[in-house]
C-alpha cells in the first residue's frame, strides 16, 4: 500500500520559542480516512500545513506524494497542490459567485480548458448532492450546503488526497453528520482523508483510524494501538 504522507520526527517551532510540533512521526496510506483529534493548541493545523506546504517543519522530514520537504523546491509547490484538496471550517467561498462558479474557480486558476470545467463542475455537484443549488450564492445557501460546496470545490480537480480542518466546526450536529457521510463516501471511492476535529462523537461514529495530539506530541494512534503514558483515549478513557 502506497504511502500518501509520512511524518519522520518532524518538529515545528515558531518565534519565541512556541513548539507547535515535538518529533511527530506517523504514516497514511493510500485510500486510508484517519481523524487528527486534540486539544485547540496541540497542533493538529500545524499538521495539515505541512502536509499543504503552507509552512515548512524546524526539523525532520514530511512526505506527501512522493515529494519530500527536504528536497521540494518552489516551483513544484503548485503541481503538489494540484494533487490535494483542502476543506476548511470556515467555508472560504468566494460571496458574489455562485456555488458552480465557487468550484469552476478551482479549475480556472489551474489553467484548466473551458471545454473541460463545466462538466467537472456538474459532476461534483452531483457528488455532494447539490446540483439544483448550482446557481446559489453562498448567502442563500445552509451551513451544510456552503460546506458541500467547499467539499465539491476540493474535489474537482481529482485529488488524491483530502485534507478536512474542523469541516463540521460551524454546523449543528445533523448537519455534521451529513458531512462526515458525505466525506464517508468520497473515501470509499478511493481518495484518501486526513480530518482533523474536536467533535469526538463524530469520531466515536466511527472504525476510522484516530490519531491524538497532545501538546504538539503524538500520543496515541489507534492503528497501532499504543500511546505515552500520557494519553488519553479520545473520549477521556485511559489508554
Amino acid at each position: 500500500m502506497s504511502t500518501m504522507v509520512g511524518f519522520t520526527r518532524v518538529t515545528k517551532q515558531y518565534p519565541k520559542g512556541v513548539t507547535a510540533l515535538d518529533e511527530v512521526s506517523f504514516q497514511l496510506n493510500r485510500g486510508e480516512f484517519a481523524f487528527l483529534t486534540g486539544p485547540s493548541g496541540a497542533g493538529k493545523s500545524s499538521i495539515l500545513k505541512l502536509i499543504f506546504v503552507e509552512e515548512y517543519a524546524t526539523s525532520g522530514e514530511v512526505k506527501v506524494i512522493g515529494q519530500s520537504s527536504v528536497t521540494l523546491t518552489p516551483k513544484n509547490i503548485p503541481v503538489l497542490r494540484r494533487k490535494l484538496g483542502v476543506v476548511f471550517q470556515d467555508f472560504r467561498l468566494l460571496p458574489d459567485r455562485t456555488a458552480a462558479e465557487n468550484i469552476a474557480f478551482a479549475l480556472e486558476v489551474t489553467g484548466a480548458p473551458p471545454s473541460r470545467i463545466d462538466p467537472k463542475v456538474l459532476r461534483v455537484l452531483e457528488q455532494v448532492d447539490l446540483r439544483e443549488k448550482a446557481e446559489a450564492r453562498p448567502h442563500e445557501l445552509s451551513g451544510g450546503e456552503q460546506q458541500r460546496v467547499a467539499i465539491a470545490r476540493a474535489l474537482v480537480n481529482d485529488p488524491l488526497l483530502l485534507l478536512a480542518d474542523e469541516p463540521t466546526g460551524n454546523l449543528d450536529e445533523r448537519s455534521a453528520r451529513s458531512i462526515l457521510d458525505l466525506l464517508r463516501e468520497i473515501n470509499r471511492a478511493g481518495t484518501a482523508i486526513l480530518m482533523a476535529t474536536h467533535d469526538l462523537a463524530l469520531v466515536r461514529a466511527t472504525s476510522f483510524r484516530t490519531l491524538e495530539l497532545h501538546h504538539g506530541r503524538l500520543v496515541f494512534d489507534s492503528s497501532t494501538i499504543t500511546s505515552d503514558a500520557t494519553a488519553t483515549r479520545p473520549g477521556g478513557s485511559p489508554s
